[in-house]
């Protein structure tokens, strides 16, 4: 079977759950520049062919400072802004507006043989964000730099109906009629705040959030955020990381941070069950819970293929359907990834942990030890002294998690009378 049918089939959860949400995405100026912008211009127009309401922030950082270079002029900041005085408030203003003007440009493209092929798209821009100025700070005065005061929600919201995608620029307006040089994260991050985004995608020049160890994470709560902000300290990665957390806080059910330069990273992270990029969300991304009735069909999914192998006994889906309170599962992403079960042995205080099983994908993340807690605290709060288990090919996985060699005569009765001494399983036990 070809790789992309296998993909597409994969990816229709996705494209179903997307359809009619409202995404913010926010691309830095050299997000612009870079030579991946073309794909990035397709990818987002293959989303809006989908259904999805697109709301595009760009930023115009290095434009900026081009301008400002040509023209002699010195930049300055002050904690990481800059600070806009009127000479720079004019590089500013043509920063913007040719770059507002090009990437108008290439999403009005209808090139013959090319992914833009029949698009028509429309794309809507305008003072859709109110500004105020920051004003003066430490004794430093911003000038023409200003804040977020308002964002036109109704206003957005009808052209998104309309099917436009709106273009927001780092420019505000106040009432007065003045301009204000506003930070482009900071425009997108209260646009998804103020339109109730379902998403806000942020692009930085790394695949996401790179740990001490050069290591991507894929998944973070608001409240681990900081920790990661102090060890960053002051570079463009933690203002990523800030806006992304400040999104989930004000209401944003996930916040994305992928890679301009990555070819694709905006459709992995988007259609695939591990992404591509890092994810921060109020909700757990994978969740241990107990089984529900809905959950047989995945769980068939999950062991069959095991119990062709011999590894776990076969159960149909009329014994999975009655003992279906037994079980406690692992979900990631609306997939049951790993399962576990307690049977409580009768006439015991002892009970058997069964049907242990982690999909080979996800296998060294530590899944089986949280289904075994899991277990262990079900087995705990029912009364129960003693968990049994009885495996083929796990034995050293239970001794290192404490469980002791044991045998058929120190099985409860119950479960002793069922012993299947074909399959010759060793039994382990363990004291709760």
């Amino acid at each position: 079977m070809p790789e992309y049918v296998n993909w597409l089939r994969h990816a229709s959860p996705y494209i179903n759950a997307h359809r009619d949400c409202t995404f913010v995405v926010m691309l830095p100026g050299d997000g612009v520049e870079h030579p991946n912008f073309g794909n990035i211009v397709h990818d987002l127009v293959l989303l809006h062919s989908l259904g999805v309401r697109l709301v595009l922030v760009h930023g115009s950082r290095p434009q900026i400072e081009t301008r400002l270079a040509a023209r002699g002029l010195t930049p300055h900041y002050h904690h990481g802004m800059r600070i806009t005085d009127a000479a720079t408030l004019e590089c500013v203003i043509d920063a913007v507006g040719q770059l507002r003007i090009a990437i108008e440009a290439r999403l009005s493209m209808d090139m013959a043989s090319s992914p833009m092929q029949g698009s028509r798209l429309r794309v809507a821009s305008g003072n859709l964000v109110t500004a105020r100025p920051i004003g003066v700070l430490e004794g430093v005065d911003y000038h023409h730099t200003g804040e977020v005061r308002r964002v036109d929600r109704k206003g957005i919201n009808r052209l998104l109906d309309e099917r436009s995608i709106v273009l927001l620029s780092p420019l505000g307006y106040s009432p007065t009629g003045e301009i204000f040089n506003l930070a482009c994260e900071d425009v997108a991050t209260r646009a998804a705040i103020d339109l109730g985004a379902d998403k806000l995608l942020l692009f930085g020049a790394d695949l996401g959030l790179i740990d001490e160890n050069g290591k991507l994470v894929r998944e973070l709560r608001p409240q681990q955020v900081p920790a990661h902000l102090q060890r960053l300290g002051s570079n463009y990665q933690a203002e990523l990381l800030d806006a992304a957390a400040e999104a989930c806080r004000g209401g944003v059910a996930r916040s994305h941070i992928v890679s301009y330069a990555e070819d694709g990273a905006l459709l992995t992270e988007l259609f695939t069950r591990d992404g591509g990029g890092t994810l921060v969300a109020q909700e757990q991304f994978e969740l241990v819970r107990e089984a529900a009735i809905e959950d047989v069909g995945g769980l068939l999914d999950l062991i069959s293929p095991l119990e062709e192998q011999g590894i776990l006994v076969r159960r149909s889906r009329e014994v999975l359907e009655r003992e279906i309170e037994q079980f406690s599962v692992v979900e990631r992403e609306g997939m049951i990834i790993a399962c576990a079960a307690l049977y409580q042995i009768a006439d015991s205080d002892a009970g058997e942990l069964a049907c242990l099983a982690v999909n080979p994908e996800y296998r060294h993340g530590g899944r089986g030890d949280e289904l075994l807690e899991r277990i262990e605290t079900r087995a705990r709060a029912q009364g129960l002294k003693t968990l049994f288990v009885l495996t083929t090919r796990t034995a050293h996985w239970f001794r290192e998690r404490g469980f002791e060699p044991s045998s058929v005569e120190r099985l409860p009765a119950a479960r002793a009378s069922l012993y299947n001494y074909q399959r010759n399983s060793k039994i382990f036990e363990k004291t709760l």
